[in-house]
């Protein structure tokens, strides 16, 4: 791929911070969007809730990634943390688009983040891009995220939606909680165990967005997820394996809807997602299983 100028939201987050790491140390010009005056000509100003964007920072930029948005597991799932979840990912957004859509020079794709939450519930059924979405917040927040891209599509802008899984890592998400239990001698398995994870390496991830950046002829949307999907009980296993500590706990389910409220449903249901269009597309995945991915992320 030539030198690019690629603008980035959600930069500082677990996903962006490892792309900008990546492209950066290829020699592309990162463009980062911060909630704050910019400081340089590598920054531009926006408020996601407000809905304002500084849109001649991001003239002539050949990519934009759009990773923005509160964390889904940071806070118990409150109707004001929800809120603030879906408005700063909907919102945020929709005046992203309208902005990169006004430009006299738009980008050549547009890759935004999404997740296999909008799958919903899907229990042993392996699903892939072609199936519907589910039913509940996520499966409705995924949709929002994905439709609020409209003006950039018909803008022209190749527009890709990149639906991530877990990802494993230590820095964040579910697995920056996971490697201190086990660490500590106290994993084990949530609920029963028989729910799928749909895990991706955070190398593997930020991999498959530069290729969706780079592929011409992409669109629409992408499972970001390794192509062999496995249980909690699995997970608890390999976990146990790689860090040699012993796998004997279990949280039971009452307890974890008492913590959690609401999103326990998340962390107890099941989603088997492949990433059919991914392999179809000529993508190879370094860590396809649950043990290389946690090794990685070591």
């Amino acid at each position: 791929m030539e030198r690019s100028r690629i603008a980035v939201t959600g930069a500082s987050g677990l996903i962006g911070s490892a792309l900008v790491r990546s492209l950066t140390a290829d020699g592309h010009e990162v463009v980062r969007l911060v909630r704050r005056g910019a400081r340089g000509a590598d920054e531009v100003c926006w408020d996601p809730e407000g809905q304002y964007v500084d849109a001649a920072g991001l003239d002539g930029c050949d990519a934009v990634v759009n990773l923005a948005g509160a964390g889904v597991g940071d806070h118990r799932w409150t109707d004001a943390y929800k809120k603030q979840v879906r408005d700063s990912r909907v919102l945020g957004t929709a005046a992203l688009a309208e902005a990169v859509a006004s430009l006299d020079r738009p980008p050549r794709v547009w890759v935004n983040g999404s997740a296999i939450g909008f799958y919903g519930e899907t229990g042993d059924r392996a699903v892939d891009e072609s199936a519907p979405p589910g039913d509940g917040f996520l499966p409705a927040l995924c949709t929002e995220w994905e439709e609020a891209t409209a003006p950039v599509q018909e803008a022209g802008v190749r527009t890709v939606f990149a639906r991530t899984g877990l990802v494993v890592a230590r820095e964040g998400g579910a697995w920056a909680k996971l490697f201190p239990l086990y660490k500590a001698g106290l994993g084990g398995r949530f609920g029963n165990g028989r729910q799928y994870w749909s895990f991706v390496a955070l190398h593997d991830e930020v991999a498959a967005i530069r290729h969706l950046i780079d592929t011409d002829g992409l669109s629409g949307p992408f499972n970001l997820t390794a192509p062999n999907p496995v249980t909690n009980r699995e997970i608890a296993a390999a976990m146990g394996r790689v860090l040699r500590r012993p796998n004997l706990f279990t949280v039971p389910a009452p307890a974890l809807k008492l913590v959690l409220g609401e999103m326990s449903g998340d962390v107890l249901g099941s989603q088997r997602v492949l990433p059919k269009r991914l392999l179809e597309s000529g993508f190879t995945f370094a860590f396809p299983e649950i043990e290389g991915a946690i090794r990685a992320a070591l």
